[in-house]
């Protein structure tokens, strides 16, 4: 059964006392008697009241909420960079509220304009091509807004360094022997996927081999494991010679690859070398342990909220360098 929530004026009737000296209580408790408090502080407690946080920071023209809008919150990538965002906001008595764009535009402009009728301190959101467009909007009430896992030339943004990445794990592929190589990516319109095509690229030629000849690339059309088994089905059913390692744009994606894989019967490593990208906790525990590039993945959360929180510029990039971790999927010698 719904009950209304009490009011100050009620706690006030009820202590004897005026809606004053109740604000006072909440307020500015050093100017009440301890007798008065106590009163007030009893009524409270009678009437279970909790004081409007929202409506006490309209009255004083700031919030202590901030808005986060991440691509999918379904994937442990973007769980972890929330923890990372609430922790750091809770350190100054912040609030987080979070919620998924699933790469879709009007469901990401849908959040932002409920974030600014909720009047939000900023907003935090791992942004799509489109984005910077929409953040636009926000401008004219005031609302600063942090991009992640990105870089812009117009918001702060904390990242990390997925060229670096991508030629960290086609670069171990190619010191493993792995000359015919899929790169299971999200399309042109991720940047993270072109800046990881950018790495393996990169990797290929310092080795003096030509790109044309060792890489191939297959699109998912969503990050998941569904769609990197399909893509993986793909690379397999292509013409041409049968590649003998693939890089997937993450985990998740990974985990489709090994399970179309085993469905195959091929070999891992052995018959085909795997790696991700993100390193989730789960990548260690896999039947066969899978190779990951490893993302510091509440330290982009919480340097987001810190930019935030501080003001920072909108040049102003954070960027980190992320870290190949080597396990059985493959690391294995082809002659």
């Amino acid at each position: 059964m719904s009950r209304e929530r009490a009011s100050v004026k009620d706690v006030a009737e009820r202590a004897g006392v005026s809606v004053g000296t109740v604000s006072n209580v909440l307020n500015r408790p050093e100017s009440v008697t301890d007798h008065t408090r106590q009163r007030v502080e009893v009524a409270m407690a009678e009437l279970n009241f909790m004081r409007n946080a929202s409506a006490r920071q309209l009255r004083a023209g700031v919030s202590t909420t901030v808005g986060a809008i991440l691509m999918d919150l379904g994937n442990p990538f973007y769980t972890e960079i929330a923890r990372g965002m609430e922790d750091r906001l809770a350190a100054d008595g912040h609030t987080l509220m979070v919620c998924s764009s699933d790469e879709d535009p009007r469901r990401e402009e849908r959040f932002m304009r409920m974030f600014a009728e909720q009047g939000v301190r900023g907003i935090l959101v791992t942004p799509m091509a489109t984005t910077d467009e929409r953040l636009a909007g926000l401008e004219k009430f005031g609302i600063p807004a942090v991009l992640v896992d990105s870089r812009s030339a117009t918001h702060a943004s904390v990242g990390v360094d997925s060229i670096h990445g991508g030629e960290a794990a086609v670069g171990h592929l190619l010191e493993r022997g792995h000359r015919r190589i899929v790169f299971v990516g999200a399309g042109e319109h991720l940047q993270q996927s072109r800046h990881r095509h950018r790495g393996a690229v990169k990797a290929i030629i310092r080795a003096g081999l030509d790109p044309l000849d060792v890489l191939r690339q297959h699109d998912v059309t969503q990050i998941t494991a569904n769609e990197g088994q399909r893509a993986m089905a793909e690379a397999l059913d292509a013409p041409g010679e049968t590649p003998t390692a693939v890089f997937c744009i993450n985990d998740l994606v990974a985990l489709g690859a090994l399970r179309e894989l085993r469905r195959r019967g091929i070999a891992i490593p052995s018959g085909m070398a795997v790696v991700g990208y993100d390193d989730l906790y789960w990548a260690a525990e896999l039947m066969t342990p899978l190779t990951s590039v490893r993302q510091p993945m509440r330290q982009l959360g919480w340097a987001a909220a810190d930019q935030l929180l501080t003001g920072a510029d909108p040049a102003e990039h954070a960027i980190f360098l992320p870290e190949l971790v080597i396990r059985p999927s493959s690391d294995h010698w082809r002659s």
